[in-house]
């Protein structure tokens, strides 16, 4: 028995619809074998199936295929999960999130202060954002 990719991901429970399942197969974000894999492409067993959900990047190995939406006691029957330990902490990481304050009056930030905030926000670690870019936006020591 053949399975779509998309239908199989939806059936064993990774994505909430086959829409899901195939947008993001569509968008680069699910592999069989370290190859992209488009909606359509079938799975067997053994496949090794890579899905990047978020930050999080999830690994199956298909057990055989479904045809069906599958109880969540049934998916150990279909897919085996091979996703390493770290990777499921990312889930229990806590957001990091502080408040920027502009000075009242000031405008709406610019294309320059947009593109440094988001250089901010992107930031892995908070307590290294330089002084300089700190000051600009009004953060303290307490902010980071």
């Amino acid at each position: 028995m053949e399975t779509r990719i998309d239908k199989y991901l939806w059936a064993i429970r990774v994505f909430k619809t086959r829409s899901e399942a195939a947008d993001a197969c569509k968008g680069g974000k699910v592999k069989i074998g370290g190859v992209n894999a488009k909606p359509a492409k079938s799975v067997q067993p053994g496949d090794i199936i890579h899905v990047r959900k978020g930050a999080v990047s999830f690994t199956y190995k298909v057990v055989r295929p479904a045809g069906h939406r599958v109880g969540a006691k049934l998916v150990p029957d279909f897919a085996e999960n091979l996703t390493p330990a770290a990777e499921i902490e990312k889930l229990r990481a806590p957001v990091e999130t502080f408040f920027l304050s502009r000075d009242r009056g000031a405008g709406r930030p610019t294309k320059k202060d947009r593109r440094e905030i988001e250089g901010i926000w992107d930031a892995i670690d908070f307590n290294d954002i330089p002084d300089d870019i700190a000051a600009r936006f009004g953060l303290t020591d307490e902010d980071l």
